[in-house]
């Protein structure tokens, strides 16, 4: 069952819930008669690439997506499950954020996110390498795709000359990581631009390891990734 509402949030709800705000917000309800949540995964649901599906059943991204697209409209979600009975997903938006970010994405149109670069995606995860792959070549740009470091230091060995970003993972099998790939391409072109991804953000943040301008946080949507992109290919700085 679906179903949307108005709803004003008190201060004392506010309190008991990380994430929400006081005030009017527009609700979301999302029921279902399934088998319900356990308990202890609860507090995990939304962590990227969690999931109690087999393997090649699931990548662990679906809520992973959702949480990631309700915090960056200013939103949370809370969630009430039994095991046997069902589930509840309640997603909320406050008013005002939803004015704000409607304004502000009318700023943005798919001229203004199109591109024409060759773009080096490397990311092990399949699902998420293909989400890139998709998302960035409609909006136009030459996409080359590598599952590891290695396999990008052999790419880049035929195609430097032409590769315009770097779009890698941070946390990669093979023995490279992304930090670790991004400063042998940079040696060879410092030039390049390089945007990170992780859905590791908060240890990597205080790590002091990347900057505001060059991360991306997973999970993030299409225009999102294509935001940031095109705001790093139009800085005239080296990466």
């Amino acid at each position: 069952m679906i179903k949307s509402s108005l709803q004003h949030i008190s201060k004392e709800h506010a309190k008991d819930h990380i994430d929400a705000t006081e005030g009017p917000h527009i609700c979301l309800t999302v029921t279902d008669t399934g088998s319900g949540i356990e308990p202890h995964h609860l507090q995990k649901i939304f962590e990227p690439f969690f999931t109690t599906k087999p393997v090649g059943k699931g990548t662990g991204l679906g809520l992973a997506t959702v949480y990631g697209i309700v915090k960056q409209h200013r939103g949370w979600i809370e969630v009430n499950s039994t095991v046997g009975v069902g589930s509840t997903f309640t997603v909320l938006f406050p008013k005002s954020a939803i004015m704000f970010e409607s304004n502000e994405n009318d700023e943005f149109s798919f001229a203004d996110l199109m591109g024409s670069e060759t773009i080096l995606v490397v990311e092990d995860e399949i699902s998420v390498r293909n989400l890139m792959y998709r998302s960035l070549t409609h909006y136009g740009y030459n996409v080359i795709a590598a599952n590891n470091g290695r396999q990008a230091l052999s790419i880049w060995q035929e195609k430097s000359h032409s590769i315009d970003l770097l779009l890698t993972d941070m946390v990669m099998p093979e023995g490279i990581t992304g930090r670790e790939l991004a400063a042998q391409l940079l040696a060879d072109k410092p030039n390049l631009k390089v945007i990170y991804t992780s859905g590791y953000s908060e240890e990597i943040q205080k790590g002091g390891l990347i900057d505001a301008d060059n991360f991306i946080s997973k999970p993030f949507n299409p225009t999102a990734l294509a935001q940031n992109i095109r705001k790093k290919l139009d800085q005239n700085t080296a990466a």
